[in-house]
């Protein structure tokens, strides 16, 4: 294909045209965003690295019923409503690694953005939350044993 097929598509049909560039462009300014937030995005794998070696301070932003079903061991639940880098559970860790974890990934990049802002040096986001642990086939612990 040429350029001057690529035209004539174009032509022929713009809002197929105009859509694609949209995603596009989209698309681009999404992984942009990311790159230049600051926050890092990990999997499973690398979360379980940083806790062993680094001792990783994971925060569970879901609420205390789905936390108490089952968490990631050590992890830390505070609730979203009362999210503050101030919160005497967070304000020691601010230079230590802090991996915020919430049902699939989504409340955990606001939160973890939060904490940039704070001066938090070391903030990841467990992408795709505690499902993709489970996906991952990593163990929770139910309240009261982790």
């Amino acid at each position: 294909m040429n350029l001057a097929e690529l035209m004539a598509f174009a032509g022929l049909h713009p809002y197929l045209s105009l859509a694609l560039v949209g995603l596009t462009l989209a698309l681009i300014y999404t992984e942009l965003a990311g790159r230049l937030s600051g926050v890092r995005r990990i999997g499973p794998a690398q979360l379980t690295a940083l806790i062993n070696r680094d001792n990783a301070l994971v925060v569970d932003l879901r609420p205390t019923a789905d936390f108490d079903k089952g968490h990631i061991a050590g992890a830390k639940n505070v609730q979203m409503s009362q999210f503050d880098p101030e919160n005497k559970q967070l304000a020691p860790a601010r230079a230590l690694p802090v991996v915020l974890v919430c049902k699939a990934g989504e409340t955990a990049s606001t939160a973890a953005k939060r904490l940039r802002k704070a001066g938090f040096s070391h903030v990841s986001v467990l992408e795709g939350g505690v499902q993709a642990w489970q996906a991952a086939d990593l163990p929770l612990v139910k309240k009261g044993r982790g």
